[in-house]
């Protein structure tokens, strides 16, 4: 892998690569980005591989290799950084000055035991700044996000380092500083989708980036394309506005927020096709009113800086901000193009009303243009040839099969079909764009580790959840493992269902449930209690890692189709029919595989671990899709016996 990398950078030619869990494949992509001779930024989709790259492999690499990359000269020594979005940062003008009432007029601490805490808070942050240190979240006491926001800003309600009277000191910028300084750059794939796809400047000048946890690429970039507009918000920046104007333009902006709550009122929640007359109407005078608000703001006096003795006034400055993006969002939705999704989500009243969302359509054309295009790329992840080869992962990010610099069959040739793939990702870019994609196998020996269990004889899942077979099953299966079972359940219902009724049946296990506890201390308990079971829904299925004896059953309710009113998939899936490809097979069985593929992941994390993988579901082995769900998952045995399942977890409980 290491190999494959270097010549991906010195060439320019993007890669794929798919390294299972335990190949090390960090450094796989760390050596070669710490020797090449120009800036390399690294992605990622979790705080916590962040966190381990720069905590734990970066620094041992360095360490480790000092001999080759710097022999006794300490200076040579390659330098790294990590750059993360600006709410993560503690604000040292938040902590000083205080935090923005509704009307926007900055108070101090709050009362009773918030109070205390955000007083730790800001110990906390002066600390750091004294000592140097980065001012990060993570490095922070422990808090609710509730909190951070006392202590942090976002982008839009920082004043900018022109106009802040601790730009000096500013956690943010010195970050930016740091990162502008170092060979490597830990980042975000959302951070990343901001600077290179939306072109605000937010990481330094760079030649290659590695985007590790590449599955998760497509879903984060339409995340940090994603724009919401709720009335509560409309009214909250019509507030703070008013007292830095002198006309009635925030009088305006709130009659606007009035048009549109009875607007939505009218609106039934889901995708907006066409957009509603009186819906059109409302999104365009919020978007006139917020840009007539704008011009409202008294011009700054020139030279000045904010806070104390400052010609520029931070909560004006914030107010303006957050009319901007107000307007922006305004003028996006209620141009209502072709690529881009618009709907309805349902929200409780007391959570501010149902809220606008809109979403690109796609996100392969920008990352295409503005990035493959553009730079270097290396895609890493455990999970990037989804039934069988790297063709749907390819598409979803931007890349033809068709530009594939090799189709060598130990690299996943493509089983779906270069034109079919081709025809599936449309017309961007016409400059080729060659890539190679390879996979460097597992430490893992599967057929021999794992089993793969289908319930071939239960009845396929309905909409109603959890029928009577499928409790006996689980039932069955978790006694005869003598707990030790991670559920992943397609819904939060299913897996509060299912763990209610095996506290009954087996009242000797330990049941865990997602949303008791945080997940932190969940994962603790399971892996503390060799008698535990731990039930829950998506977070569980990609972000848990627990090897050993604790887990030897996975077990998964049903295949993780995108539920069918989902508005962002289901335009997606029809975007593809329309363009005469597959919407099921490139949007909903991609989006399941994917799934399926991480959810099994959890079973297998070190070379001893031994278990099942039981899937409820028999249409994984009855439909027609089936074989290519199955070709996404690791190469364990594979039986439909419901004996010889319980024989083995039997075995091994033993």
């Amino acid at each position: 892998m290491a190999e494959a990398v270097a010549r991906a950078m010195s060439s320019g030619e993007h890669l794929l690569v798919q390294a299972g869990t335990g190949t090390g494949k960090s450094l796989g992509y760390l050596v070669p980005a710490l020797l090449h001779h120009r800036r390399v930024v690294v992605a990622t989709a979790t705080l916590a591989l962040q966190h381990q790259l720069v905590e734990r492999d970066i620094p041992a690499l360095l360490d480790a290799a000092e001999h080759v990359l710097a022999p006794g000269d300490e200076q040579r020594r390659a330098t790294y950084a990590v750059l993360k979005g600006r709410s993560n940062y503690a604000c040292l003008h938040r902590v000083r000055e205080g935090v923005p009432d509704d009307q926007g007029a900055l108070v101090d601490i709050p009362e009773g035991t918030m109070g205390a805490e955000v007083l730790k808070l800001r110990a906390w942050a002066e600390e750091e700044s004294e000592r140097g240190g980065t001012g990060d979240r993570d490095s922070a006491p422990k808090h609710t996000d509730k909190l951070w926001r006392q202590v942090s800003v976002n982008h839009r309600e920082c004043l900018g380092a022109a106009k802040c009277p601790y730009a000096a000191e500013c956690f943010a910028e010195r970050a930016k500083e740091k990162a502008a300084e170092s060979q490597v750059v830990v980042t975000n794939h959302s951070l990343l989708a901001i600077d290179a796809i939306e072109g605000v400047p937010m990481i330094p000048e760079y030649d290659v980036v590695v985007i590790d946890e590449a599955h998760e690429l497509s879903a984060r970039v339409t995340q940090a394309a994603t724009d919401e507009l709720s009335v509560p918000e409309i009214e909250r920046a019509a507030r703070r506005s008013q007292r830095h104007i002198d006309g009635n333009e925030a009088d305006e902006l709130t009659d606007a927020a009035d048009a549109l709550r009875d607007a939505l009122d009218e609106t039934p929640p889901g995708r907006l096709d066409s957009l509603p007359v009186s819906l059109a109407d409302a999104l365009a005078l919020v978007r006139d009113s917020a840009r007539a608000l704008i011009s409202a703001f008294p011009k700054e006096a020139p030279g000045g800086q904010g806070g104390p003795g400052g010609d520029s006034d931070p909560g004006r400055t914030q107010a303006r901000g957050w009319v901007q993006e107000l307007y922006k969002t305004a003028e996006r939705m209620a141009a209502h193009v072709d690529s881009d999704v618009l709907w309805l989500a349902e929200r409780e009243r007391n959570r501010g009303g149902n809220q606008l969302c809109v979403a690109p359509l796609q996100v392969w054309g920008p990352l295409r243009d503005k990035l493959l295009t553009e730079k270097t790329v290396v895609f890493t992840s455990a999970t990037l040839m989804l039934g069988g080869d790297f063709n749907s992962v390819a598409t979803s990010i931007g890349l033809k099969p068709s530009e594939r610099a090799t189709h060598s069959v130990d690299e996943g040739a493509g089983a779906t079909g270069p034109a079919a793939a081709d025809s599936a990702a449309g017309e961007s870019s016409d400059k080729a764009l060659p890539w190679r994609g390879i996979d460097v196998g597992s430490p893992f020996d599967y057929a021999r580790q794992g089993i793969l269990y289908v319930a071939r004889h239960l009845p396929p899942p309905g909409r109603d959840g959890l029928g009577q077979a499928q409790l006996d099953e689980i039932s069955d299966l978790i006694d005869a493992a003598d707990g030790r079972t991670l559920g992943l359940f397609s819904s939060r219902r299913a897996a509060d269902a299912a763990a209610e009724a095996l506290r009954e049946r087996l009242p000797h296990l330990t049941i865990l449930a997602q949303g008791e506890a945080q997940l932190p201390e969940l994962a603790r308990l399971f892996v503390e209690d060799p008698h535990a079971c731990l039930f829950g829904t998506l977070s569980l299925w990609q972000g848990l890692d627990v090897p050993g004896d604790t887990c030897q059953l996975v077990l998964i309710d049903r295949i993780p189709f995108p539920r069918p009113d989902d508005p962002l998939m289901s335009a997606r899936q029809r975007a593809a029919d329309k363009a005469g490809g597959n919407g099921f097979m490139s949007v909903a069985a991609t989006h399941a595989a994917l799934l399926l593929a991480q959810g099994a992941g959890r079973l297998i994390r070190t070379t001893s671990d031994r278990g099942v993988v039981a899937i409820l579901d028999p249409r994984l082995v009855t439909a027609r899709y089936g074989g290519f769900l199955r070709a996404s998952l690791p190469p364990m045995w594979p039986t439909t016996e419901r004996s010889v399942v319980l024989s083995a977890l039997k075995r091994l409980a033993g």
